[in-house]
């Protein structure tokens, strides 16, 4: 699941995924951090839910993945659209 919130010009993208589906740690990547998997790793919440807040440009697009333990790649079915491989979100 996605949560956006407009702030000064810029869009904080919440990327929300469940405690254990996957099993192990995720992280999202995209061209907003270069494909780097370490860039932004979900973290756990009290809720029962893992997360990652991203800061992105207003009024742009972004192409974006999940990756998971053991090079497990997959899409966000709550994504503003796919294109190719990636989901993408608009902010």
């Amino acid at each position: 699941m996605l949560e956006h919130k407009r702030l000064n010009g810029r869009t904080q993208v919440t990327f929300v995924l469940p405690e254990d589906t996957p099993d192990g740690p995720v992280s999202v990547v995209g061209d907003f951090n270069h494909w780097n998997p370490c860039a932004h790793p979900l973290q756990a919440r009290g809720d029962g839910t893992r997360t990652v807040t991203v800061a992105l440009p207003a009024n742009s697009g972004h192409s974006f993945r999940y990756l998971a333990a053991g090079g497990y790649w997959f899409n966000d079915d709550t994504a503003d659209g796919q294109q190719g491989s990636n989901s993408r979100i608009h902010t």
